[in-house]
Parts: C-alpha cells; structure tokens; sequence
C-alpha cells in the first residue's frame, strides 16, 4: 500500500512539473508573438529575402526627420560607384549650408566657409551625427542644387517602388524651419513624408546595393575641424559610457531621426551570423525610448525566426514533375527544383509552406507541351513558395516579390528528326481520319 501511495505521488509530481513547464514555455512563446511596441508604427524586415516579420500600421505616413537622409546617402553612394565624384573630391560651403551649419537649432557643427571638404569628411558627418549642413552640401554637390536633389529623391523613389513618400529636402527638416531656403519647387511649409515600410524598403535597398553604408553608420565617434563627432545611434558598441545599456549584439546601423512633428524615430539594423534584420519605429515618446522598442523588434526577429531549409535542390511535386514533349526523341521530360529554397520561418511553422509550379507559357506550344531541343538544366519556369498560416506580412517589395527558385529539367531531349517527325504527322492524320470515321458510324446508330 505504501509503495502504491508513493507511486501516485511520484505520478503527480511528474505530471505537475510536465503541466508547469508546458504552460511557462507557451506563455513564453505567446508573450514573444504577441509583442507590445510603443511607437505609432514598427516594421521589422528581414534583409535577405525581403520577408516582413512584424508590422504594426507600418502604412501610416509621419514625419520621418533625419531618417530622410537615407535616400540622401544612397543617392551619394550611387554618385560614387558611377564615377560622377570619389571619396576625395573637395566641395566648399555654400552660403545655405554655412546658415545650417551656424545654426544651434539645427545641430549645426560650425562647417567653416572658403574650406575645401572631401566628400568622405562631408558623408561622415552625416551618416555619424546627421548632421544638416553636410547633407545639404553633399546634395548640392550632386545635384547642383537642393532643388534638382529633391527631383533626384522622388525620382529615385519611384525606381525602387516606394509607396508611402514624400521628399520636399535632402535634411528631413521642416520647410518651414528653412525659410527662404527652403529648396526651389517645394512648397514653404511642407514636410518629408515617409511610412515605416517605405523607410524599412529604403533601409532594405540601401543596405544590399551599398552595404558601405554600414562602415559609415558602424562607427561610433569620427573627427571634423578638431571636433567629435557622436554617434547618436546608442545601440552601437559604446565603450565606457552612458549608452551601453542600449547596446544589441550585432547592430551597425542606420539611421535616427528626431523633430517635433516625427517624435523620435530610428531605423535600425543589426546582424547575427548570416543573419541581418531591419527594424524601423517612428513616433516614439523619447530618445530613450526608440532603441527599447528597437531592442524588442530586433530580438524577436532574431529568436522567433530561423533561416530553413524547405525544399531542397532537385525537389518535385508529386503529380506535377513530368512534363509533354513534342518534336522530341523522347516524350516527356521530368523537371525539378535548380536549387534550395530557403527562407524565414517562424519558430513551429515548417509544416505551413508548400511550392506550386509556374510554367514559362513562351516554352510550351499550344497543347502545353515543352518543344524540342530542350538542354538538360533548361529553365521553364519557377516553383514559387506558397504560405498558408494564419499571419502572413508579405515580402517588403510588395506584391510580385514572392520567394522562388528556378524550375529546370533534369534532362535533355533532342529534336527528332525530318524523317520521324513525318511519320508522327502522317500517323496523326490517320488517327484523325479514323477518328472522324468512328465518330460518324457512331452517330447513326445512336
């Protein structure tokens, strides 16, 4: 009896610890899927493939601030690897530029006049302390004017499929803040206007055409005229000060931005192994505050999500995998996945992923058939990846930007000959005869 009572005991204690530890990890779980951020809007991106891991209003168009100097620094990184300027070309101070530059209000680092700049003093200053007046400055030098520039940034904005914007300077100032200033062709009283996906597509883009950017926004302090520069990315490795507590493994980026109207905002990039993540929040309540909320979206992106495997190369749907030759030496021909598929996946998701098959329609003749010669390794087509779980985000380029992989036959099939390809045609015309006839005898005595 004894033994049997502590058996039962034993029993329960095991089943209570079993019970305990289901409901701590699910509430863990269901506390990292069910993030609370403080900003008005949040996107987190995964820079590889473009997949959208989270986003809350991420459509809202706001006030981006200084976060418009993104488009500034890709349009000067563009410059560059087109041969239009180096790193050490030199540009003086124009007289708008030395007003921002002299301007406590504008964080101005007091540029002085009759100075040659070297493009790369200039970019660090605006990637490092965002500084204005060596955004305008740069933007002068490429454009000609802020004006021409502020063409150049909606133009540009409009390539890269942009949705949510609306660039009026180079800076991510109020107009109304520049005065007589303010660039020619915008309106006095006009702002920047950016959504958090549209600053996360920007930030996607600039990262993966000019990943230089990110030895620029990496560093924490630079030097100008005897001053430092600061960083006000506090997210950055900061050694021996106050901003280490904010710090995250593995961020080396972007940008922050800060005005009335736009609250305090921060694009954000961070990453870990293979793996990088871009965040962005707008409209947070404090400087503080932004890199909190960045922190969260950074550590969910990183801890809810791994890079998968799901197909491999040389995967065939059942069912779907061969494919009608005509004119060919063989009749049919098999296809298969060229390489991996490969993408984000939320922890516990694998099994809510398949692939569907989409046919070149300028590689099949009008019965759907493949026509010959067909090289082995031939593309005809993709196998696009297909999700069914309950939240999908879509892939930051929008729609069309699905994840895909080549579809390819796995062997080659040469063209039959004249000789062969003659007897087909006559035993298709026969077949065709005989068919008509049956059908004709059938109808009179039916």
């Amino acid at each position: 009896m004894k033994y049997f009572i502590r058996k039962v005991s034993v029993l329960m204690m095991i089943t209570f610890l079993m019970l305990t530890t289901y409901s701590m990890t699910n509430n863990s779980v269901q506390a990292a899927e069910n993030i609370e951020v403080e900003a008005e809007s949040a996107i987190i991106v995964d820079a590889k493939t473009g997949k959208i891991l989270y986003e809350k209003q991420s459509d809202l168009k706001l006030p981006p601030a200084s976060m418009t100097k993104m488009m500034t620094e890709y349009l000067v990184l563009e410059a560059i690897s087109e041969g239009q300027f180096s790193w050490d070309t030199t540009t003086q101070i124009s007289d708008y530029a030395y007003w921002l530059s002299s301007n406590n209000s504008f964080s101005g680092i007091g540029l002085i006049q009759d100075k040659d700049y070297t493009v790369r003093q200039l970019y660090e200053g605006m990637a490092i302390i965002s500084d204005n007046a060596t955004t305008v400055a740069l933007a002068e030098l490429v454009a000609g004017s802020e004006g021409e520039f502020v063409k150049m940034m909606n133009e540009k904005a409009e390539e890269l499929g942009l949705q949510e914007y609306k660039f009026v300077n180079s800076t991510g100032l109020s107009n109304s803040d520049l005065g007589e200033y303010h660039p020619e062709g915008t309106e006095a009283n006009a702002d920047n206007l950016l959504s958090a996906r549209t600053s996360a597509l920007l930030a996607y883009h600039l990262v993966n055409d000019y990943p230089e950017v990110l030895d620029f926004s990496s560093m924490t302090t630079s030097e100008l005229d005897g001053r430092e520069l600061e960083n006000w990315n506090w997210m950055l490795p900061w050694e021996d000060n106050n901003f280490t507590q904010y710090g995250y493994d593995g961020v080396d980026g972007l940008k922050t931005g800060h005005t009335e109207a736009a609250g305090y905002c921060f694009t954000g990039t961070a990453q870990q192994g293979d793996r990088r993540v871009i965040t962005v929040v707008m409209k947070t309540e404090s400087m503080e505050k932004r890199f909190v909320e960045t922190k969260k979206l950074m550590e969910y992106g990183f801890t809810q999500f791994e890079a998968t495997e799901l197909f491999p190369a040389g995967y065939q749907l059942e069912g779907e995998s061969i494919l009608p030759v005509s004119k060919g030496k063989e009749k049919e021909v098999e296809i298969a996945t060229a390489e991996p598929m490969e993408t984000m996946i939320k922890n516990g998701e694998e099994e809510q992923y398949t692939i569907s098959y989409q046919i070149d329609e300028d590689k099949l003749d009008e019965d759907g058939s493949l026509i010959a010669p067909i090289e082995s390794g031939e593309k005809i087509g993709e196998a696009i990846l297909q999700y069914s779980g309950e939240v999908d985000n879509g892939y930051i380029e929008g729609e069309g930007s699905e994840q895909s992989v080549d579809l390819v036959t796995k062997s080659a099939v040469e063209k039959s000959n004249w000789f062969m390809l003659s007897l087909g045609a006559i035993g298709d015309f026969f077949s065709s005869i005989f068919t008509t006839v049956v059908d004709f005898f059938k109808g009179l005595f039916s």
